[in-house]
């Protein structure tokens, strides 16, 4: 999903209602019409500040209006925390159904399964601009090799950190993960009110560069034939590095093994750690705390001294609803609401980062902030298994789960690595 931390609490808290609920779609093949006139019905997300959404979105579709004279658009924002249900009756009742939405990357491939998001293969080939979609946000339209919409937008994490701490104890930002870790420790000794570096054993998507980093990945395979590689010797070292930064000597394990994204984030904020791995769409919350002025960001290193670690790419996108009956219109108002002009204005607007390359690099040049990220972005980023199941191993905390077993002493690394993996894969099993 997309990773602000609204969104990264959706994908936790309700991407299982989508799977778990999952539509038995009675009706949602396609109308066999392509109408050229009529209404288009366009569901957004709600942002918690949507005006300035809204005016990049009234500027697309004043340019789609001029182009299609007899056509009428209708947009709802919906409100995020009632979506999965809202996007599940869409799919089960085709006629009062949108035409376009707006979706959560890590929705694709459940999406796909449900029989609801249209096959636009063919459309997004011939789309000039597509050519400069970052590799990531590609795959997060595909499905099996098929693609099911258009990238809006995508948000990666970065390694924020503390420079009145660092200057005053002469440290410079960690260039490896071991590094990493003997700085995060070092900050602690000298400043015991500090964390060295905040981390969280609910913090799925800030361990994820850990796993990968160390050449681990979460699953392998692809469509109905993943199979977890969890307990892999490479990602076993990756859980390790990890847990091992839980403990009196950084981030205690009482106090930081129930802690997500945003705590972690907060406690960076409020200047209760020296680093935290933050988001892009973190940077309005540290703005905001007591560390204004007081920080900067750094790519999170890998395990090779000046590497980058891989980092989750999350974001949105939007697709075209297989039921739809205006199919030539609701794609063409796709790719301009997907667009690299209308990327470019909605990160002016909302200060999310674009998914087209070229258009990333030029709003780098313009905010220093985003740097970091396009960086990290530009170093190879990664994605979560491309199947339905994954909406259940991630609502039902399968990774965080294992993090806090090791960390609170009740499996050690190869247990806990262990039992996940069987669980995700009774999760890939059952979905097929």
């Amino acid at each position: 999903m997309k990773l602000s931390p609204r969104l990264a609490v959706l994908v936790a808290a309700t991407a299982v209602v989508a799977a778990a609920c999952a539509p038995q779609t009675s009706d949602n093949s396609s109308s066999g019409k392509d109408e050229k006139s009529g209404t288009l019905r366009v569901w957004l997300f709600q942002e918690v500040n949507n005006k300035p959404k809204e005016q990049v979105v009234d500027q697309v579709l004043a340019g789609f209006r001029k182009a299609h004279e007899d056509t009428k658009v209708s947009v709802e924002y919906i409100p995020v925390e009632t979506r999965a249900q809202r996007i599940k009756a869409a799919f089960n009742d085709p006629k009062s159904a949108p035409d376009v939405i707006e979706y959560g990357n890590t929705d694709t491939a459940g999406y796909v399964k449900d029989g609801g998001l249209a096959d636009v293969t063919e459309e997004f080939g011939a789309w000039n601009e597509a050519k400069d979609t970052d590799p990531t946000a590609r795959q997060s339209v595909t499905v099996d090799g098929k693609v099911y919409g258009a990238p809006y937008f995508v948000g990666v994490r970065a390694l924020y950190y503390r420079t009145d701490v660092f200057k005053e104890l002469d440290l410079r930002p960690p260039t490896s993960l071991d590094e990493l870790t003997s700085t995060a420790r070092t900050i602690r000794a000298a400043k015991p009110g500090l964390y060295g570096l905040a981390v969280g054993g609910a913090y799925t998507y800030g361990a994820m560069p850990f796993i990968w980093a160390n050449g681990g990945e979460l699953a392998t395979g692809k469509g109905g034939s993943y199979a977890s590689a969890i307990d892999s010797a490479a990602a076993r070292k990756g859980i390790t590095a990890y847990t091992s930064l839980f403990g009196d000597d950084n981030c205690p394990a009482a106090k930081c093994a129930g802690m997500g994204g945003n705590d972690t984030v907060t406690a960076f904020a409020s200047g209760k750690a020296a680093m935290a791995i933050g988001g892009d769409f973190s940077h309005q919350a540290v703005e905001a705390g007591s560390v204004k002025g007081k920080y900067a960001v750094v790519p999170l290193p890998g395990v090779k001294p000046g590497s980058i670690a891989p980092a989750f790419a999350g974001g949105n996108n939007i697709g075209v609803l297989r039921s739809t009956s205006h199919r030539t219109l609701a794609v063409d108002l796709m790719k301009r609401l997907a667009s690299k002009e209308a990327q470019g204005e909605l990160f002016d607007a909302m200060g999310f980062l674009p998914t087209f390359t070229d258009v990333r690099q030029g709003v780098a040049a313009k905010e220093p902030f985003v740097k970091p990220f396009v960086d990290t972005l530009a170093a190879g980023t990664k994605f979560v298994p491309a199947s339905a199941a994954w909406a259940t191993i991630d609502s039902s905390l399968v990774l965080p789960t294992m993090f806090q077993e090791v960390v609170s002493g009740k499996k050690d690394v190869d247990a806990a690595a262990g039992g996940a993996a069987k669980k995700m894969n009774e999760a890939f099993g059952s979905a097929g």
